[in-house]
């Protein structure tokens, strides 16, 4: 048999309660809910909107990339930065400066770097390398070292010298991490801080014993001796 509700348990039955109060809450702040409603659904759009639009741009810098590359190879230089304006092909320079929020574009900083270290031209190297977002671990190792090499070039001997120190810390390892450490002990000695020359050179003879590094290390503190 069915129970019958009375009225006063009908008024006081908990669903109905909630109902109530939803139901109120909602035409007491229409407006607001709304408002909340519309931004929700215009930021996924942006969000989704973007990311095809990321996913654009990152092809577009792709095949620009690939036409600037096949130039880098045969080695000219100049076309691979600046493009052809017979093809309407893009250079390093412009993919770096129009893409720069792709992997693509990060790549051409790199490339532009080198092509133009390749053409004598250091300061724009630096310009350029400086702009570059390293891998992280042994990829980004020898960017880091020419990061280096570039600032050294470039007259910023202090500098370049922490820079090598950051290359052989970037991914430890018993091959890049000893070369770049030299490197660092070489730039110090060029600036006459023979503590620093004396400190690192014993950390490779200490840690990489059996490196051709650590060689080097005995000779440049056995100059060190003898001044």
């Amino acid at each position: 048999m069915t129970k019958k509700f009375t009225k006063e348990e009908l008024e006081h039955d908990p669903l109905l309660d909630k109902y109530v109060q939803t139901v109120s809450f909602f035409n007491a702040n229409r407006t607001m809910i709304l408002s909340l409603t519309v931004t929700v659904i215009v930021v996924i759009g942006v969000l989704i909107g973007y990311r095809f639009y990321a996913e654009g741009q990152e092809q577009e810098a792709q095949n620009y990339l690939a036409a600037a590359e096949q130039s880098y190879s045969a080695s000219d230089y100049q076309t691979a930065l600046n493009g052809d304006e017979y093809t309407l092909s893009y250079g390093f320079i412009a993919i770096a400066n129009d893409y720069s929020g792709t992997n693509a574009g990060n790549l051409a900083a790199y490339y532009a770097s080198v092509s133009y270290f390749k053409l004598d031209n250091y300061e724009e190297a630096l310009g350029y390398i400086q702009e570059y977002k390293h891998p992280k671990g042994i990829m980004g190792v020898g960017s880091v070292s020419f990061h280096a090499t570039l600032l050294k070039l470039n007259g910023s001997l202090e500098k370049a010298a922490k820079k090598y120190e950051e290359a052989a810390n970037w991914d430890k390892n018993d091959s890049t991490t000893p070369f770049n450490l030299l490197k660092a002990a070489n730039v110090y000695k060029e600036l006459g801080n023979m503590e620093k020359v004396s400190s690192i050179t014993s950390t490779i003879i200490e840690e990489y014993p059996d490196s051709p590094e650590a060689t080097n290390s005995r000779k440049l503190q056995g100059t060190l001796a003898a001044n």
